[in-house]
């Protein structure tokens, strides 16, 4: 279908270079397209559904997007109320998704609605949906704290009707297609703030070395240096945890547990790292002008979007056996 026919672990390398992007919206697009919205279909969808929506897009003619999170389901993905409705040959869809990246300007969308009464974790169904259908209503491009360079959309559904047979794999399956499809996300989210948080954690370096207070470099207080150690060797054990989980997810493992405790990790240290460094940069790190203070927004998202951390938490939990899995 127009790929390299390698296996993720290449994905994982990629993710790690586009870090070098001095934003993390435009590898969080480009992660949409190969991490995000695309699974799904390479994995399940017809030969038919490949041809029309995965050439195009692995080609970067076409700009997809996932379309799951709603106003009042975030990471609670059983809750969203999109509905898709047998009539004849087609699917009607009404609703709406939230927080959509990608979505001002994407060609089609991998949608996540409910295709029947059913309880909430097989009543789902992932379906390809041009976003050019009548219908489909882009109702906006949402302002951000951070990820400033990604469009972020709201859309609403009115009577859109798509054939069924833009139906990815069988109807009823689209929650656990989706939740295999989260595990790619989340593993390439963690690749692709490796790269940053050691940008930033070695300009911190640069830029105290430089910077004098009192009388000598702030570098030279063991309070910072120190400090910039410890988080180096945070992102150290991140990177190795991401290598462990893709290495046996690239085997056929089920990598849930680890994915999660890794994408659970990066939200927390990116914070932490971006956090830290700033307070070195002094007042010069509250100012636009350097990129400690981008990343200080863009990163934020990492413990959000994509599962929050508290639902990562939940996750490990059940693989635990802390909690009863549902």
């Amino acid at each position: 279908y127009g790929g390299m026919g390698l296996d993720f672990s290449y994905n994982i390398a990629v993710a790690e270079e586009l870090g070098n992007i001095r934003c993390g919206g435009i590898p969080m697009a480009i992660g949409v397209q190969s991490g995000m919205a695309t699974p799904a279909l390479t994995r399940f969808g017809s030969d038919e559904l490949k041809k029309q929506f995965l050439v195009p897009t692995i080609a970067g003619d076409f700009v997809a997007c996932l379309g799951v999170s709603e106003a009042g389901a975030g990471s609670d993905v059983a809750n969203i109320k999109t509905t898709a409705v047998r009539k004849g040959d087609d699917y009607v869809i009404n609703g709406g998704k939230m927080w959509i990246t990608s979505g001002s300007q994407a060609d089609w969308m991998c949608l996540l609605a409910n295709t029947s009464e059913g309880p909430p974790h097989q009543n789902k169904s992932l379906i390809c949906l041009p976003m050019n259908l009548p219908g489909i209503h882009v109702a906006k491009k949402i302002d951000k704290l951070g990820m400033r360079s990604s469009d972020t959309a709201q859309i609403f559904f009115e009577d859109v009707r798509v054939p069924c047979k833009n139906l990815i794999g069988e109807e009823g399956n689209g929650f656990t297609y989706q939740m295999l499809q989260f595990q790619e996300e989340r593993l390439w989210g963690v690749a692709s703030a490796l790269t940053p948080m050691e940008t930033i954690i070695q300009e911190t370096i640069d830029y105290t070395r430089q910077r004098k207070v009192f009388g000598q470099p702030v570098l030279h207080n063991q309070a910072v240096h120190f400090r910039l150690a410890e988080l180096a060797a945070e992102v150290e054990l991140l990177r190795s945890l991401l290598h462990r989980a893709v290495a046996l997810y690239v085997e056929g493992n089920d990598v849930t547990k680890f994915a999660s405790m890794a994408k659970l990790k990066a939200g927390r240290l990116s914070r932490e790292v971006t956090d830290s460094c700033l307070q070195f940069w002094g007042g010069m790190g509250f100012t636009s002008e350097v990129l400690v203070s981008r990343l200080y927004r863009d990163f934020r998202l990492m413990s959000i979007g994509g599962g929050s951390d508290e639902t990562m938490l939940s996750i490990i939990c059940k693989y635990m056996n802390i909690l009863p899995r549902k």
